[in-house]
């Protein structure tokens, strides 16, 4: 197999040999192939003349180059390809079916009918296809959308707020992609053993369906008749919540168990106060559910802890307990202020990317023991990689100079 210069497997990734070929827009499936991709695999992002529709969204950088396409496809090579045309379909087929005993994989989100895994099984019968889409039976969806059927909007936001409210996260999307990671790994697993291709699908809604059903929420509400309500920034059935401290910050804290509520309450001297309000309310505050019903009385006693000290001094005292808290930061105060940390740790590392110039970029959360983690190659531009796939066919370049001529593939952008 044939890779591009600075894309190949590093030792020690395990997928390397593999070759997946992504179809794709968006978020979901370009995640998915992203995590394969940082993990040693040859992932060919496939683009539309121009590029998809993700290819200039929002965010941009100064240049109007998408932060957004080149955070999601790290480490892939991308073709660009008339996939209008026959013969640009064609060489993507090709591409798919004559890629070697490690690929004949493909990764899409198309809502159309191409690539469809009856024709591509036809040309290579181990074929691994996964589609990614919005419902089970194929009606089109969004991570917007999903997210309002399944109710979470309903359930975010503060107390007495009647209106849905959206989270910024992609949260389905993300796990979307994840699964059609797991899955197409899953299914190579299985080829390996058995020699028989699979063709898969993953819903959108069904990731979020299930997890919502994980979690409880859908049991609680058809089990136990409970229609769970807003409460801000609370934590449901336990003690968390945020805080404001007398610099104008704001800290989250959470006390998941009795250890944490303990420190808690010794390290903000509250220990007898806390001790009273118990006695007096019949409560026991070692329960998270007492914790929780009684959660307004005790916030009460904490705020004006918090409320009286600086961010500074709270840190000093709190560490070195069994406290779990954090300081609520922007986007940008993130990047600020925690700058040194973020190039300390070693998935971060420093990409140089066309038209957005050197920047801060992850590599892959999962730390393989031995293997050097700096190592993140940045996303291609749209059609970097054209010639070498095509030479990977077999084209001469008197071949590949015709299809640029003709329009069939385009020079990078």
């Amino acid at each position: 197999m044939v890779f591009a210069p600075g894309t190949a497997p590093l030792p020690g990734r395990p997928l390397a040999g593999l070759r997946v070929v992504e179809v794709s827009t968006f978020v979901a499936a370009p995640l998915g192939g992203m995590t394969l991709a940082q993990l040693g695999a040859d992932v060919v992002r496939v683009d539309p003349l121009g590029g998809a529709p993700d290819h200039s969204r929002w965010p941009l950088a100064p240049s109007g180059v998408s932060l957004y396409w080149a955070g999601l496809n790290k480490a892939k090579r991308s073709f660009c390809v008339d996939l209008r045309s026959d013969e640009g379909r064609e060489l993507v087929t090709r591409l798919i079916t004559e890629s070697g005993p490690g690929g004949g994989i493909v990764l899409t989100n198309s809502a159309g009918s191409w690539p469809a895994f009856e024709a591509l099984a036809e040309r290579r019968p181990d074929v691994i296809h996964l589609r990614i889409q919005g419902h089970h039976d194929g009606a089109p969806a969004v991570d917007y959308t999903v997210n309002a059927e399944i109710g979470f909007p309903m359930v975010t936001g503060p107390e007495g707020h009647a209106d849905p409210v959206n989270h910024v996260l992609p949260a389905w999307d993300v796990a979307c992609g994840l699964y059609a990671a797991i899955g197409i790994l899953g299914a190579e697993r299985a080829r390996r053993t058995t020699g028989r291709g699979q063709s898969m699908t993953v819903a959108l809604h069904d990731v979020a369906l299930a997890t919502a059903a994980n979690l409880g929420f859908l049991a609680e509400a058809e089990v136990a008749g409970v229609d769970r309500p807003r409460i801000g920034n609370h934590l449901y059935g336990g003690f968390a919540r945020d805080f404001a401290t007398r610099d104008g910050r704001r800290v989250m804290v959470v006390a998941l168990t009795s250890r944490h509520w303990r420190d808690l309450v010794a390290v903000a001297g509250l220990t007898e106060a806390v001790a009273a309000l118990e006695s007096a309310l019949g409560a026991d505050f070692s329960t998270e559910g007492d914790r929780f019903t009684y959660r307004e009385a005790l916030a009460a006693l904490l705020g004006r802890w918090f409320a009286d000290h600086d961010l500074a001094w709270l840190r000093d005292r709190l560490r070195g307990t069994s406290v779990l808290w954090s300081t609520y930061r922007t986007f940008a105060e993130l990047v600020r202020e925690q700058a040194g940390e973020l190039r300390a740790n070693p998935m971060m590392d420093v990409v140089e990317h066309p038209g957005i110039g050197r920047h801060l970029a992850p590599g892959s959360p999962i730390t393989l023991r031995g293997a050097e983690r700096r190592d993140v190659v940045r996303a291609p531009v749209l059609g970097e990689h054209n010639d070498e796939i095509l030479r990977d066919l077999g084209l001469r370049d008197d071949e590949i100079g015709d299809l640029y001529e003709r329009r069939i593939v385009s020079a990078p952008r």
